[in-house]
């Protein structure tokens, strides 16, 4: 069961035409995580992202890093914004 939610780096890499070498740099990094060989297919949004980036858009490594933690703390915000959103909501039912 656990394999129906993992992909091979191998088989992405070959689907998408792009080095191991690079996803592996990635996996260094901390931008992905690899277990034995193998992505869970919730990283996978964020794998292909950032092939983008690197790829299509000729963002260095660095960048991408930037780019990321960015992304991820804009995330962590509309959260917070989400919750303050719906504790105003029901602050203003009881009025």
């Amino acid at each position: 069961m656990q394999q129906r939610n993992r992909i091979a780096i191998t088989e992405f890499c070959l689907m998408n035409d792009i080095e191991l070498s690079f996803v592996e740099s990635l996996s260094q990094s901390g931008l992905i995580q690899i277990n034995a060989g193998y992505l869970d297919v919730e990283q996978l949004h964020k794998l292909e992202t950032i092939v983008c980036f690197y790829y299509e858009l000729d963002i260095n490594l660095e960048g991408i890093e930037t780019i990321t933690h960015l992304l991820d703390r804009i995330s962590i915000m509309q959260n917070e914004m989400r919750l303050l959103k719906n504790r105003i909501r029901l602050y203003e039912s009881e009025i």
